[in-house]
């Protein structure tokens, strides 16, 4: 028997901040917009308060894990945004 198509194999992605870790579980092709609700979430912060890096390079919402190469395993940084004083 053949897997469905959309069985795409998923990947747990690790998001630190500030010494803390959590794990996310998420599709290779899910964009980074919902991967980083779910993290704001988990740390207890305001959606769009933290920034995310991976491989030295911020994470755009519209990219996906695919896009980078991500693998299971690999770890996104998260940030707070700096406030700019105007």
């Amino acid at each position: 028997m053949s897997e469905p198509e959309d069985t795409k194999p998923k990947l747990n992605l690790i998001i630190s901040h500030l010494g803390t870790q959590v794990t996310v579980k998420v599709k290779a092709n899910m964009q980074f917009k919902k991967i980083f609700e779910a993290a704001e979430k988990r740390f207890g912060k305001d959606p769009g308060t933290l920034r995310f890096v991976y491989d030295g390079e911020r994470l755009t919402p519209t990219e996906t894990p695919a896009e980078r190469s991500m693998e299971d395993g690999d770890v996104i940084d998260a940030h707070l945004q700096q406030a700019r004083k105007t």
